[in-house]
């Protein structure tokens, strides 16, 4: 495990973070998004850059991000063959009757906070961020 940054827990900004979901996903970055209600807009952002493994749903609910277990660092590294420089781990609710286990490893990972915008507005601010699949009018 030397040289890889284990997290025995994500930091998160105060906020209510309770919906979650993969807003983007390629070779280049993962990209979950969160906050107390998804229809209109996220605020939270976690990032990961160049993802080699991930193991999450597509949607998911109040994760607890914990340190990963001993076997989840062997099983990675024996697919990835190599130690992965980020390997984070959550629980999380996703509608089963038990928590579902997360796993994403990454080359990099940041936590974004902004107001991310789900829907096209005209009015709005020079700057303002919108999800990816957000597009003009016309």
């Amino acid at each position: 495990m030397s040289g890889a940054r284990r997290f025995s827990g994500v930091q998160l900004p105060e906020g209510s973070w309770w919906d979650w979901e993969v807003i983007g996903w390629d070779a280049g970055q993962f990209r979950l998004a969160a906050g107390h209600d998804l229809t209109y807009h996220h605020g939270l952002e976690l990032v990961f850059d160049q993802p080699a493994f991930v193991s999450c749903p597509a949607v998911f609910h109040d994760p607890v991000f914990r340190a990963p277990t001993r076997d989840e660092w062997t099983g990675v590294t024996r697919r990835l063959g190599g130690v992965p420089p980020v390997l984070v781990a959550f629980e999380a609710d996703a509608g089963g009757p038990e928590p579902a286990s997360c796993l994403v490893a990454a080359e990099g990972f940041e936590v974004v906070r902004a107001m991310v915008l789900r829907y096209w507005r005209e009015d709005a601010a020079p700057g303002q961020r919108f999800a990816p699949w957000v597009r003009p009018p016309g």
